[in-house]
């Protein structure tokens, strides 16, 4: 077993955390501004986003600092469209309802991974109507959270937020409307994710937005093929909307005895239904056949949570990506943890700092 070190090196200055953001992408900047905001630490992200097509802060980050920042009263620099470097100080935290316009197809799943640490360790219940994108390129659906993240979350002693998804939202005009109702939690509690147990049931969900409902049904017929070929049981729903910009996507759950695996995809210009469709079974067939109990997409999304959660956490994952050791290092410099990594295993361990709610009631 070893402890990763990851270069370029992320450090603590004398008063702010300064964070090389050329190695985690979004990422890095969401984790790093969550538990900025609940310790109320500062933090300096710079390179933020290098060496993607379009560097810096793109609308649903550019969103996420914003309202994060209004959430922990927080003074921010460098605050604009496509910026390379944020200098982000919070001095007290409050979250309230409120509804967010992320402005553009900007995704709503990577904004709500910035405020879903905030949200839990509110002082109340709090409702987000979010308005964006809920599914794109590079960033898990809204069902892939609905289905997959929240009920992970829950083993960790966190109420399952309640999610309507009033309207999709495709790329480019987005306009999809997201509701979600949060329930605060006094502090969570650690887990042990390692066997994921026998599958249960797959689950899905396909939709087609401004485009024929035949389009979600090939989608949806051609996994649901690919998966019963393994022997599993499938349940596949498919649905035509109406959106902005049209456009598909499918989401695929395995529900197993003691996690939950996914799998998401969306569609391409010129690229079948059918094939949409069966590279997602593939990707979940080899989440399961992985035999962790995090997908590659869930472990890097899990570890501040776990770093926050008291006791000692222990996951095994599908594959330790980049972004999940990028994620480790941000969390023990924000928090002080220490993760141990078995790499021949894919088993992560950590002793969580017990966060507490000290507003909790």
């Amino acid at each position: 077993m070893n402890i990763f070190y990851l270069k370029p090196k992320i450090f603590t200055g004398e008063k702010m955390i300064e964070i090389d953001g050329s190695i985690g992408y979004g990422q890095l900047l969401r984790t790093s501004i969550s538990l900025s905001c609940l310790t109320l630490k500062p933090v300096k992200i710079f390179n933020i986003r290098k060496g993607r097509p379009k560097p810096g802060l793109m609308s649903q980050h550019l969103t996420g600092v914003k309202v994060a920042g209004e959430f922990c009263n927080a003074e921010i620099k460098g605050l604009k469209l496509y910026s390379t470097e944020v200098e982000f100080s919070p001095k007290s935290f409050n979250v309230y309802d409120r509804k967010i316009d992320i402005g553009s197809a900007g995704q709503t799943s990577l904004l709500l991974q910035t405020l879903t640490p905030l949200m839990i360790f509110s002082d109340k219940e709090v409702s987000l109507e979010v308005v964006g994108g809920t599914a794109g390129l590079g960033a898990p659906t809204v069902q892939f959270l609905q289905h997959v993240t929240f009920p992970l979350l829950s083993k960790l002693g966190v109420r399952q937020p309640e999610v309507e998804i009033v309207k999709e939202g495709f790329y480019p005009r987005g306009g999809g409307v997201v509701k979600i109702k949060f329930f605060p939690v006094k502090k969570l509690k650690a887990v042990s994710l390692v066997d994921r147990g026998e599958v249960k049931k797959i689950k899905g969900i396909s939709v087609a937005g401004s485009l024929p409902k035949s389009i979600a049904e090939r989608q949806a017929t051609s996994a649901k093929e690919i998966l019963e070929e393994k022997g599993y049981e499938v349940e596949i729903e498919s649905k035509s909307v109406s959106t902005f910009s049209p456009g598909t996507s499918i989401t695929l759950w395995a529900e197993c005895e003691n996690s939950v695996l996914g799998a998401d995809n969306i569609g391409e210009r010129g690229v079948p239904a059918e094939r949409i469709g069966g590279d997602c079974a593939k990707d979940l067939i080899r989440s399961i056949e992985s035999k962790a109990a995090l997908d590659k997409f869930m472990a890097d999304q899990l570890l501040p949570f776990i770093a926050l959660a008291e006791g000692r956490s222990k996951i095994k994952v599908e594959e330790i990506t980049e972004h999940c050791m990028t994620n480790m290092k941000v969390c023990e410099r924000m928090l002080g943890v220490k993760f141990v990594v078995d790499e021949t295993e894919r088993i992560i361990e950590v002793d969580g700092v017990g966060f507490v709610n000290k507003n909790f009631r």
